[in-house]
This record gives structure tokens, C-alpha cells and sequence, in this order.
């Protein structure tokens, strides 16, 4: 199939496909003597399972990486992906659940406790724990991984009651200045949960760059904003002044 016709079959650009080719991604099985690229059923089982990671989160490079492995195997793959797709629709039905709660909430058609409200929010894992690993290093995750190993559940549900406590309380804030006084104080618990809680030790202009990540990369920004719209832009705002203002 030329590069159009898998265009259009998998509904991505043909843009998307050149791009894979010059990264060495995906690289077509030949190319004609008009320089047409030219794709393989082979070549299309490995797009299913670019794709297939793509939607899980995973970055290129990792991606790469795996499907190039001497060792990779598709059906492994497959299960994985699997398994890992069914755990996230299970986690989005049972927030599409609280949102449609909240709305009869707001009717008045039922009461929600304020611990029903968070139903379906779960921090205790880290779904970018790839992408961690490619921005700072093995030693930063595997150190955070191994804290939070340490800890038994009571820990771990106290410590995730306290950071979503500490969420709420910023959302509170996020239409006040970033620099004020109550802002900054707020901020200043935040850091120093991060620093008590991971295994890590974020130094200010790390943190600063970790605020500016909640707003460039969307996934943060919506798991962020699920406490209240604008507290990505807020706490990166904060953040990057507490940063500034303790050196």
C-alpha cells in the first residue's frame, strides 16, 4: 500500500507516516522507483502497535525502543495492551459515574458526600512513570518507586488523601494572585509534600520546570483542572514565583 492509502485507512496523516519513516520508527518494506513509499502487512501490524502504545502514553522514543528490542513480542504486547486499556476504561467509567452523580448533585435529585465528589481519582500511581523516566533519568523514578514501595497502604492512602486535600485547597486559591501571601503558603506545603513523599529531592528550579510541565503537556493539565479549571496555569504561576523568590 502506498503512503496515502495507509493514510487513509488508520485516519492519520500522511505527514504522521513520513515522520515515523525519518525517525526510524516505521520505515516502509520498499520504496518504488518513483519513490513511493511502500507498506507491507508486516509494516501495518507494527503501526497497530505504535498505536496501540501511543494511546497508552507512551513517547516515540520509548516506543521505538520496544518494538526494535531482539526480544519484543506482538502477542505479549497485545495482552498487555489489553489489560493496561481495560484498567483505563474501568478508571473513566468511574469518573464519567461521579460527573453524572455531580450533575443530579446540582439538581438536587441526590446528595453527594464531599469524599463521593473525588470518586474515580486515584494518585496513587503514576501514569507517566515512561515519560518520567525519559525527561530525568532511571535513578529519579526508581528512587520514587522504591519510597513509595516502602510505605504500607495506610501510608500511601494518607499521603494521597493529603495531596488531593492540598489540590483542593489550591483550587480555592485559583482565582486569587499566584503571589499572595495564602497562595504561597499553599505553595510552599506542595513542595514540601513532593520532597517528603517521593524519594527525591526537587531543587526550586526543578520545581519551577515541574509547574510549567503541568501546563505544556495536556495530560497533567487535565488531570490537574479536574479540581477546578485554570489550577495548571495557577500553580505553575505560583510555583514559578515561590522558586524565584527562595534562592
Amino acid at each position: 500500500m502506498k503512503v496515502k492509502e495507509v493514510a487513509d485507512l488508520v485516519g492519520i496523516s500522511v505527514r504522521t507516516l513520513h515522520h515515523y519513516d525519518e525517525i526510524g520508527l516505521l520505515k516502509p518494506e520498499q520504496t518504488s522507483e518513483a519513490g513511493y513509499r511502500l507498506y507491507s502487512d508486516h509494516n501495518l501490524e507494527m503501526l497497530q502497535q505504535i498505536l496501540f502504545f501511543k494511546e497508552l502514553g507512551f513517547p516515540l522514543k520509548k516506543i521505538k525502543e520496544i518494538i526494535n528490542r531482539p526480544c519484543f513480542d506482538r502477542e505479549e504486547a497485545l495482552k498487555f495492551q489489553r489489560k493496561t486499556l481495560v484498567e483505563k476504561r474501568a478508571h473513566i467509567d468511574k469518573m464519567i459515574s461521579t460527573i453524572d452523580k455531580t450533575i443530579e448533585h446540582m439538581k438536587g435529585s441526590i446528595e453527594m458526600t464531599n469524599k463521593e465528589k473525588f470518586e474515580g481519582f486515584d494518585f496513587s500511581h503514576n501514569p507517566y512513570e515512561q515519560e518520567a523516566r525519559e525527561r530525568w533519568g532511571d535513578e529519579a523514578v526508581d528512587k520514587s518507586n522504591a519510597k513509595l514501595a516502602s510505605m504500607t497502604k495506610e501510608e500511601q492512602k494518607v499521603m494521597q488523601e493529603e495531596m488531593n486535600a492540598l489540590y483542593r485547597s489550591l483550587a480555592a486559591l485559583r482565582h486569587t494572585s499566584p503571589e499572595s501571601d495564602e497562595a504561597q503558603a499553599a505553595i510552599k506545603k506542595w513542595y514540601t509534600v513532593l520532597n517528603s513523599n517521593f524519594g527525591i529531592h526537587y531543587s526550586l528550579e526543578a520545581f519551577k520546570g515541574l509547574g510549567q510541565m503541568y501546563v505544556d503537556d495536556e495530560r497533567f493539565t487535565k488531570s490537574i483542572d479536574q479540581f477546578g479549571v485554570g489550577l495548571a496555569k495557577f500553580m505553575r504561576d505560583a510555583m514559578a514565583y515561590y522558586a524565584d523568590n527562595n534562592k
